[in-house]
């Protein structure tokens, strides 16, 4: 029972939570070693919330994966977990992470209670209403970068808020059109809401959010205190438009986690990292 528990609470999809590491990162306070506990603290915490959402969102579509070819495997789907069961852990994985967020501080918890109830929300409703969807999917990893920046007590930057917002409306847009593309006709039996989309839409969207994501990160560098950092555009260039390639020419678009498989986007996201810390913390 608790293999398929952990199953449903879906652990690849963790990854996403990284996202709230950014905040030590570009506060300069990555050394700081006494901060770590609550950055860990809020990354467990958001996790456990992350995975009680999935638990309960497959409590709430085992009707529709039991007809699905691939999702009528999971746990709750094909009968290997009792709902009583899977929603028990489900309650709680909740109380423990806002127990965490909470013994943080106080602003944690709140941004932490705002996360899960819109994921919450999504997963009953806002999932199946065109554009909001994506809309939604986006914000969820600015709340996540905030409460990183929260864990650690620091000023929250505009700039944080708006590069975190355009990146992931840029990869849910591309999951989007990849489902599109590699499904065709049969999308809509897929997911209903590939229905309301159409290439020509997605394509527009693409063009107007890469558009605006390149200018605010370039933007971003020209304005930080530290010039130097005008050196990583071009990494960040070449990752949006490797992606791009990815989703019109490979079968790896249709998660972003499959991301990490290509080399060309693990070599990228390195270099970037490295660039991004050695020029923060050794270069004046």
């Amino acid at each position: 029972m608790l293999r398929d528990i952990l199953i449903s609470m879906r652990p690849k999809q963790w990854y996403k939570n990284l996202v709230i590491f950014i905040g030590i990162v570009f506060s300069l306070n990555l050394l700081n070693f006494n901060l770590w506990i609550n950055v860990i603290l809020a990354f467990v915490a958001f996790c456990l919330l992350s995975g009680s959402i999935y638990i309960i969102n497959d409590y709430l579509d085992i009707e529709k994966d039991i007809n699905h070819p691939k999702k009528c495997k999971r746990p709750l789907a094909s009968g290997r977990l009792k709902s009583s069961h899977a929603l028990l852990f489900s309650i709680i994985f909740t109380i423990v992470a806002f127990s965490m967020t909470y013994a943080v501080n106080k602003s944690l918890f709140l941004i932490s209670l705002v996360f899960f109830m819109l994921l919450l929300l999504y997963s009953i409703y806002l999932k199946n209403v065109i554009i909001v969807d994506i809309l939604v999917i986006s914000v969820g990893f600015v709340l996540r970068a905030v409460a990183g920046s929260l864990a650690i007590a620091v000023l929250v930057s505009p700039w944080l808020i708006i590069c975190t917002f355009l990146l992931a409306l840029f990869l849910a847009i591309g999951k989007r059109k990849h489902e599109i593309i590699l499904l065709k006709d049969k999308a809509g039996t897929h997911r209903k809401i590939l229905d309301g989309y159409s290439d020509d839409m997605l394509n527009q969207m693409t063009t107007i959010t890469t558009a605006v994501l390149i200018m605010s990160y370039s933007l971003y560098t020209f304005f930080t205190q530290n010039i130097y950092m005008m050196i990583t555009i071009p990494l960040a260039f070449y990752g949006i438009f490797r992606y791009m390639f990815l989703i019109q020419s490979k079968d790896m678009g249709g998660e972003p986690e499959m991301l990490f498989k290509d080399k060309g986007m693990i070599f990228s996201i390195i270099i970037w990292i490295v660039l991004v810390i050695g020029i923060l913390y050794f270069i004046n």
